[in-house]
C-alpha cells in the first residue's frame, strides 16, 4: 500500500483508557472518511432540516412553530404572549428561544416581511425595511395566527401528510404542511445552506390562485397573463423586461430590478420616498446618499432623514432650490440602493432532493404533491364514512324487531355472550353487533333508530361522490380547483409592487463632466506619471525627476481619454487621464503603484492609450515571442478597474505599439542578430493573455534585447532587406562589424 501523505489523512485523537492522564492516542484516518462520516451528515441536515424551503413552501422552523401555534389553539383563539409561544415550539425546535421568534418576528404582520404573513401581532415586531426599528422582547409582545393558516391546516386531522416524530421522540410533527394555495410561491424565502442557496422572491396571492387555476385547466397555458411578475411587501416598482422575467419562469435563475417610489413637496422641497426595494433597507439607502454628498457627487441635497416609523416607511430628502427632482432620483437610482436588483435561484426541496425549477415546473409539481394529499384525504373521509354506514345497517336490521334485540340482551346469562347472540339472531358482524350492543337503554325506541337511519342515503350518496373524486385524477384536481377558487375569493390581496417599462426609466450620466483637453503623457522607469498640457511643454522647462529615474514611455492623450497599465503580474490597471492632475515641469507626478492601489511588489510594465479601443496592440517580448490582441478584450461595459490575466507573463514585456495600420518592426538580441518583419504575419487574437507566436527563434542564453525600428540596429548604408523575415518564426541576421551602431558598442 502506497504511503499517505499529510493532505490524504487526518490525525484523530482518541480516548485510550490502558493511558492513565491526559494522554490519548493518535489514529491515521484518510480524511475522505472523515469527511463521509463527519461533514456530510452534517451537510446533508443543513440543506435538507434547516435552509431550503420544500414544496409547502416552508422551512421546519416556520413548520414547527405554525403547528405549535395551531396545536395551542391560536387559530380561532386570543392572542398569548410570545414568549410563552416560543417556549411551547421549543418541545419541536431545539435551536433555542431567539432563533424561534426570530423565525415568528418575519412571520408576523407587524414585520412586513411578507406580503401574506402568517402570524397576527400585537406590540412592535420591528420592520424588515429598516434596520433602525428591532423588535421588543418576546415577554413584550403577543401573537396568534393568521385567519389564512386556516388554509394551512386545513383538514390536516384528516391523513392528509405524514407525520413524524419530533427530535426527543416525545411528539409528532406534520411532515409539510396541507396549504390549500402553492405558498411555495406566494412566499419570499431565502436560505443558504452547505454549497446550495435558495432564494425565492413572493408573488400575489390572488395572482398566483389564479395561475394555478389556470394551470389546472392547460398546463400550457399564458401564466404571464395571470401572475405577469413578482410582488413584494415593501412595494416599489419592478423595472419589466419581459425576457427577463420569461428566464426565471422558465429556468427558475435570473435577476430583475427592482426601484423605489417616491413623490415630490414642492411646497416644502423635499423628495419623500416611500417604498423600497425588498432587498435593500432604510439605513443601508440613507448611508450610501451620504456618502455621495461628501464625495460632491450629490450637491443638490440639502439633507436626509429616516422618518420611518410604526406608521410606515418614509425617506425625506431636502433639496435646493432649483433642483429638478426627476433627474435628481434618476441619478440615486442609479448610484444608489433605491435602485436594486433581486436575484433569484427558485431552489426546492422535493422529495428530500433540492431541484431548482421554475414558476411553470414549481405549478407542477405543487399540483402533483396536492393531488396525492387531496386523495389521502378523501379516503381517510371515505372510509370513516363506509364505516359509519355499516354500523347504521346493523342498526337497520334491528329496526324489523326491537323487541327481540331486547329479549336476546336480556335472555343472556353472560356478558361474553351478548355479541354473538346478537350476531346469530340478526344476520349481522361483529362490530355492527358491537355497535348496537353500545346503545343506552333510553335509545332503543323506535324514534332514535328510524332518526339514525335516515342518515343512510344520505352517507350513501356521499360515499358514491366520493368514490367519484378518487375514481380519476381530474376529478380530484376539480376539488383542488375549487378550493383554490375559494382562498382566492376569501382572501383578498391587492398588488403593491407596481410595473414600470424600461423606456420609462429616466437615465443620466453619473460621471462628472470632464473638460477635453490634449495632453502629453510621460511615464518614468520608476512608474511616476506625468501628464503635460500645452502650456507646460510651450515653456520647454526642464522636467524633474527622481534621483536614478529617468523617462521611460511618452505618446500623446487626452483629458477625456482612459489609460491602460500592465504590471509583472500579468494585470491590466484601468484609469481615467482626467484622474490626474496636470503636472507642473517640477513636479514628479502621480506615482502608479500607490495611484490604482497595487499589490505588495507589482510594477509597470507598460502605459498605453487604448483610444477607442477599436484597434489592436502589438506585445513583444524578452523571449523572441509578440502577440497581437484585440484592444476590444479590454473595454469593459461596467467601471471595473483591475483586469486579471490581462497579458502573457511568461518572459519580461519589452515594448508596446497600438496597431492602426500594419507596420515594419524589428528585434534586436544580446548576440548581435536582428530581425526585421511586418505586423501583417501576426493574427489578432481576443484572448488577452495569448502567448502569440514565437517571432525570432532564441537559443542558449540569447535573448531580446530590444525591440524598434531596424535602422535603430544597423547603419545607415546597410541593406535593410536582408534582416527581414517573410515567415515567422526566423533567427533574423547577424550583424557583421561595420553594421554595428552604438546601441551594440
Amino acid at each position: 500500500m502506497a504511503k499517505k501523505t499529510k493532505k490524504e489523512t487526518v490525525k484523530r485523537r482518541v480516548n485510550n483508557p490502558n493511558v492513565i492522564g491526559l494522554h490519548s492516542e493518535v489514529l491515521d484516518q484518510p480524511i475522505t472518511q472523515t469527511l463521509e462520516t463527519n461533514y456530510m451528515p452534517y451537510a446533508m441536515s443543513v440543506n435538507v432540516s434547516r435552509a431550503i424551503p420544500e414544496i409547502d413552501g416552508f422551512k421546519p422552523s416556520h413548520r414547527k412553530l405554525l403547528y405549535t401555534m395551531y396545536k395551542m389553539g391560536l387559530l380561532n383563539g386570543a392572542r398569548q404572549k410570545s414568549a410563552n409561544i416560543v417556549g411551547q415550539t421549543m418541545k419541536l425546535n431545539p435551536h433555542g428561544d431567539a432563533a424561534i421568534y426570530e423565525t415568528m418576528v418575519r412571520l408576523a404582520t407587524g414585520n412586513e416581511a411578507l406580503l401574506t404573513p402568517y402570524v397576527d401581532s400585537k406590540g412592535n415586531f420591528g420592520k424588515y425595511y429598516s434596520g433602525d426599528m428591532s423588535y421588543a422582547a418576546s415577554r413584550y409582545t403577543e401573537a396568534k395566527l393568521s385567519p389564512i393558516c386556516a388554509e394551512l391546516f386545513k383538514d390536516i386531522d384528516k391523513n392528509p401528510v405524514d407525520f413524524v416524530d419530533s427530535y426527543d421522540g416525545a411528539m409528532q410533527e406534520p411532515r409539510l404542511l396541507p396549504t390549500t394555495f402553492p405558498n411555495v410561491l406566494v412566499s419570499a424565502n431565502k436560505g443558504i445552506g452547505v454549497a446550495l442557496a435558495s432564494d425565492i422572491c413572493g408573488f400575489n396571492l390572488n395572482e398566483v390562485c389564479d395561475a394555478t387555476m389556470a394551470y389546472l385547466k392547460d398546463p400550457n397555458c399564458d401564466l404571464f397573463e395571470y401572475m405577469p411578475a413578482p410582488d413584494f411587501s415593501t412595494g416599489g416598482e419592478i423595472v419589466y423586461k419581459r425576457s427577463e422575467m420569461e428566464r426565471i419562469y422558465e429556468t427558475g435563475t435570473g435577476s430583475f430590478q427592482i426601484r423605489s417610489r417616491w413623490r415630490y413637496l414642492p411646497d416644502e422641497r423635499i423628495i419623500e420616498v416611500y417604498e423600497i426595494p425588498y432587498t435593500t433597507k432604510t439605513d443601508v439607502i440613507i448611508d450610501r446618499i451620504v456618502k455621495l454628498s461628501k464625495e460632491g457627487k450629490a450637491k443638490e441635497i440639502t439633507d436626509i432623514r429616516d422618518e420611518t416609523d410604526l406608521s410606515g416607511l418614509r425617506i425625506a430628502i431636502d433639496i435646493k432650490r432649483g433642483v429638478d427632482p426627476e433627474q435628481l432620483m434618476a441619478k440615486l437610482f442609479q448610484m444608489t440602493p433605491l435602485q436594486d436588483s433581486f436575484s433569484c435561484n427558485f431552489n426546492v426541496l422535493v422529495d428530500g432532493y433540492p431541484r431548482v425549477m421554475g414558476v411553470r415546473t414549481i405549478l407542477q409539481e405543487w399540483v402533483a404533491w396536492r393531488v396525492q394529499s387531496t386523495r389521502r384525504r378523501v379516503t381517510f373521509d371515505l372510509n370513516k364514512k363506509s364505516e359509519r354506514l355499516h354500523l347504521l345497517h346493523g342498526l337497520e336490521a334491528i329496526l324489523l324487531d326491537i323487541d327481540k334485540a331486547v329479549d336476546i340482551i336480556r335472555h343472556t346469562k353472560l356478558e361474553a355472550e351478548v355479541v354473538p347472540n346478537l350476531m346469530e339472531g340478526f344476520g349481522i358482524d361483529r362490530v355492527q353487533a358491537e355497535f348496537v350492543a353500545d346503545i343506552r337503554l333510553r335509545n332503543i325506541n323506535e324514534e332514535y333508530i328510524l332518526n339514525r337511519t335516515k342518515d343512510i342515503a344520505k352517507l350513501e350518496e356521499e360515499i358514491t361522490e366520493l368514490n367519484k373524486i378518487l375514481s380519476s385524477e381530474k376529478n380530484i384536481k376539480k376539488v383542488i380547483y375549487n378550493e383554490l377558487a375559494a382562498v382566492n375569493k376569501k382572501y383578498v390581496t391587492p398588488r403593491k409592487t407596481g410595473l414600470v417599462e424600461p423606456a420609462e426609466v429616466v437615465r443620466v450620466n453619473t460621471e462628472p463632466e470632464v473638460e477635453p483637453y490634449p495632453v502629453v503623457i510621460k511615464i518614468s522607469r520608476e512608474g511616476y506619471l506625468k501628464k503635460l498640457t500645452e502650456r507646460v511643454l510651450r515653456a520647454n522647462a526642464e522636467l524633474k525627476y527622481k534621483d536614478g529615474d529617468a523617462p521611460w514611455i511618452e505618446f500623446e492623450s487626452n483629458n477625456v481619454n482612459e489609460l491602460l497599465v500592465f504590471t509583472n503580474l500579468g494585470q491590466c490597471y484601468k484609469c481615467k487621464v482626467a484622474a490626474f492632475e496636470d503636472t507642473k515641469s517640477a513636479q514628479l507626478g502621480g506615482f502608479l503603484p500607490t495611484e490604482l492601489q497595487m499589490e505588495p511588489g507589482e510594477v509597470v510594465t507598460w502605459v498605453l492609450d487604448p483610444g477607442d479601443y477599436g484597434a489592436s496592440v502589438l506585445f513583444c517580448f524578452e523571449n523572441g515571442r509578440a502577440s497581437r490582441v484585440a484592444l476590444s478584450g479590454y473595454a469593459t461595459k461596467q467601471n471595473r478597474k483591475k483586469l486579471k490575466n490581462a497579458i502573457y507573463t511568461g518572459s519580461p514585456l519589452l515594448q508596446a505599439y497600438i496597431l492602426t495600420e500594419e507596420r515594419d518592426v524589428a528585434f534586436a538580441t544580446s548576440d548581435n542578430r536582428v530581425l526585421c518583419f511586418n505586423t501583417e504575419l501576426l493574427r489578432i487574437k481576443t484572448t488577452n493573455n495569448t502567448q502569440g507566436v514565437q517571432a525570432m527563434t532564441v537559443k542558449g542564453t540569447r535573448h531580446v534585447l530590444a525591440v524598434g525600428q531596424v535602422e535603430e540596429f544597423i547603419g545607415a548604408n546597410v541593406d535593410a532587406n536582408r534582416f527581414r523575415a517573410a515567415s515567422l518564426p526566423s533567427p533574423g541576421a547577424p550583424i557583421r562589424e561595420q553594421d554595428q551602431k552604438s546601441l551594440f558598442d
